[in-house]
C-alpha cells in the first residue's frame, strides 16, 4: 500500500495523520511512526527510514519543529527549516507523511496516531523509547534499528567545519 500525504508545505496535521493511519488499519495495514529532527539528511538517515517503512504498510514520521529543535539541540539548530525538512523527507520512497510538532517529545503525537510498531535508533535505550508505553499498552511493537557507522549530522557538521586542504 503506497499512501503519499502531503500538503502544498510538504507536511500533515495531527488529525490527517489521525485519519491516514485510521484508513490504512481499516484496510488491514499497519502504521509505522518514528521521529527525530532530520536536519542534514544523509544516508545513515536513509538506511533507517528505508528499514523502518519495511516494518510495516505505512510510515509517518513525526519531525521535530524549528522551536523544539532549538530547545533540544541548541541555538544554532536546525540549519534547514522544518517545511524544507518535510519536503526532503516526503521526496523519499520510504515516507508517507510528514507530521511536525513543536513539544519536546512526541508522546501526544504517538498517543493520537497509536502506531501498530514505534521505529527508534539503536543508540535509544529500550527503556527510553518515547511512547514505547503507548504502543506496547494496544499490542503493539517497539523496534530499535542498528545506525549505519559513520554517518550522523553531528559528523557531518564537523566535516564540513574543517578547513579544505
Amino acid at each position: 500500500m503506497r499512501v503519499r500525504t502531503a500538503r502544498r508545505s510538504g507536511q500533515i496535521g495531527v488529525a490527517e495523520a489521525v485519519a491516514l493511519a485510521s484508513r490504512v488499519r481499516a484496510s488491514g495495514g499497519s502504521v509505522v511512526f518514528t521521529n527525530g529532527v532530520f536536519d542534514l539528511l544523509h544516508p545513515g538517515h536513509v538506511h533507517y527510514l528505508r528499514d523502518a517503512r519495511a516494518l510495516g504498510d505505512t510510515l509517518i514520521v513525526g519531525l521535530n519543529a524549528d522551536r523544539s529543535v532549538r530547545r533540544i539541540k541548541g541555538p544554532d539548530r536546525p540549519i534547514n527549516p522544518e517545511g524544507e525538512r518535510a519536503e526532503v523527507l516526503l521526496g523519499l520512497a520510504a515516507v508517507d507523511a510528514v507530521v511536525v510538532f513543536d513539544d519536546d517529545t512526541p508522546h501526544g503525537i504517538i498517543a493520537a496516531i497509536q502506531p501498530d510498531v514505534l521505529v527508534k535508533g539503536a543508540d535509544w535505550g529500550p527503556n527510553d523509547i518515547v511512547g514505547r508505553d503507548v504502543v506496547e499498552a494496544r499490542g503493539g511493537r517497539v523496534v530499535r534499528i542498528p545506525l549505519t557507522p559513520g554517518q550522523s549530522t553531528t559528523g557531518l557538521l564537523q566535516r564540513a567545519q574543517k578547513p579544505s586542504r
